[in-house]
């Protein structure tokens, strides 16, 4: 095994050859100050060791891959080498669109199951459905198939075609369709919808090319039925583009007001985005919900809100990611996504939480929540204020005005999710009953997972090898319950239909719901203050 400062050696011999090629053995270069030649040739040596010496023939590439991401490591946790192969998928995952057939899917007992067919995808076209199980493409087996062989096998050029064979829940025998490729859509608002009477939700997953774009349109559609009060879900959403977050936070915040501002080392690195003054700003309450899994963009965004006294943030303390990359092109079509700045929110908080204990402490504590401490507490975290004078607290991520954590699940619950056993019952039993579609509003309010449908739950994970106590699964009912419904509702309407059964049950959301005459008294008051 090489240890991780063997990989940084190995990548500083690499740095040396370009480095000199574009200096062109610049004596400056070779002699200065921290010795860089003599620590290149020293790693230049252990190198060619290794080459001559190894008990195996070694795979330079391989190796050199592993030395650049090793002294990537040793920067922080968010300066990352990109592999060309992964380069275009990662791509792909922010940029709004791809081409192929359409599906969210997942690999389940080794057979490419749909999770859900994408809005306007030809898949949806054809009536695939969360359950469908692919079992060939093109008439060969996709019995064991990696996520890898899925998006080559089904991605494509629009226009062009391919066979795939279904088995369906509720259907005896499978069936082929041909579906033909096209541009498909990455959405970034995952659910909109009126959690109740003049209060909409709108639930954004990720912050891509197209997010503020969707957020606007879903912003209208609500407002146009009468919206008086906003949730906006940034749950579990890591970042993205920061011109997404700038937009969409200055959809909320008056003109000429900081929303963001960076600190770096370069020229270029330290700059300030600023609201502008739009007209159609939006003047309604405004509760922002975060948690442990909302970083970067969603931070940037919850913070804005709050130093500005905007609306009130609800949940846990974020992740705390406020490192700015910048990503650098390489000759060999691999990238370097490599940190140029930091991130700070208007009243002057650093985002980022600290990494010196290493990068695994650093993963791990960002899903143990930061207390706010007071001034009595000695380990008390920085205090900053909002423009009305309110206290936020720095120290990395942004801290929730109302905290609410979220739900303490069972193992036995865990691992049911992990296997996607809820989503399996639920296209299983929805096949089994039509008729539950005829009316959405009397499945959401009426229709209950009753003792009948329990039983059946619990003799169908058994069948799976799951081994539970009664005493571990009570412990669980209501989430249990409410898992099964929403799995049941994506079956027979969609993934939207299925957020809306979640949140009926979601505590976080309930009990935001509940802070609107807050939100609405924070964005009205507010003495005249500047950062």
């Amino acid at each position: 095994m090489f240890t991780k400062r063997k990989k940084l050696l190995l990548w500083a011999a690499i740095t040396l050859i370009s480095l000199i090629a574009m200096f062109s053995y610049s004596k400056q270069f070779l002699f200065s100050a921290d010795n860089t030649f003599e620590q290149m040739r020293r790693f230049m040596e252990v190198f060619n060791v290794v080459k001559s010496y190894y008990v195996e023939e070694v795979d330079s590439p391989k190796l050199i891959t592993g030395a650049i991401q090793g002294m990537l490591e040793e920067l922080d946790p968010h300066s990352v080498y990109i592999e060309p192969k992964k380069l275009k998928e990662i791509t792909e995952q922010f940029q709004g669109s791809y081409e192929g057939i359409g599906i969210e899917f997942i690999i389940q007992n080794k057979i490419l199951t749909v999770v859900s067919p994408i809005a306007g995808s030809p898949s949806e076209a054809l009536g695939l459905r969360p359950g469908d199980q692919i079992m060939k493409i093109e008439g060969k087996s996709a019995y064991g198939i990696t996520d890898e062989e899925v998006q080559q096998k089904l991605k494509g050029p629009k226009g062009t075609k391919v066979t795939v064979n279904i088995r369906r829940p509720g259907i005896d025998e499978p069936f082929d369709i041909t579906i033909t490729r096209d541009q498909i859509p990455i959405y970034s608002v995952m659910a909109k919808f009126f959690v109740k009477d003049k209060i909409g939700y709108v639930y954004v997953g990720r912050f891509a090319q197209t997010t503020v774009d969707e957020l606007e349109r879903a912003l209208r559609g609500l407002e146009a039925q009468g919206m008086e009060g906003l949730v906006l879900d940034l749950r579990g959403n890591s970042g993205g583009y920061l011109d997404q977050a700038f937009k969409m936070a200055d959809k909320f915040i008056d003109g000429n007001k900081i929303i963001v501002y960076t600190k770096g080392r370069i020229p270029g690195a330290s700059e300030e985005f600023t609201s502008t003054d739009m007209p159609n700003d939006r003047k309604y309450p405004l509760i922002i919900l975060i948690n442990k899994g909302s970083a970067s963009a969603s931070e940037i965004v919850a913070g804005a809100i709050q130093d500005w006294d905007r609306g009130i943030i609800v949940g846990e303390t974020s992740f705390g990611k406020g490192l700015v990359q910048t990503q650098l092109s390489m000759n060999d079509g691999s990238a370097l996504r490599i940190t140029t700045a930091r991130y700070y929110t208007p009243s002057g908080r650093l985002i980022q939480r600290s990494y010196d204990d290493g990068l695994w402490e650093y993963y791990v504590s960002g899903y143990d929540d930061i207390k706010n401490e007071t001034e009595d507490n000695p380990k008390e975290r920085p205090i900053f204020f909002t423009k009305a004078g309110r206290k936020v607290y720095g120290g990395g991520g942004i801290s929730p005005d109302v905290k609410i954590e979220s739900k303490n699940i069972t193992k036995l619950t865990s691992e049911l999710m992990l296997k996607r056993l809820f989503f399996e019952f639920g296209s299983q039993y929805g096949a089994k009953h039509p008729e539950l579609k005829a009316d959405f509003l009397y499945f959401k309010d009426k229709f209950e997972i009753d003792e009948k449908i329990l039983t059946e739950f619990q003799r169908f994970i058994t069948t799976k090898e799951i081994l539970f106590k009664d005493k571990e699964f009570q412990e669980d009912l209501d989430y249990i319950k409410l898992m099964v419904k929403s799995e049941i509702a994506q079956f027979l309407w969609d993934r939207e239909h299925y957020y809306q059964i979640r949140i009926s049950g979601d505590e976080q959301v309930q009990e935001a719901l509940k802070h609107f005459d807050q939100a609405a008294k924070i964005a009205g008051l507010a003495p005249k203050k500047s950062f």
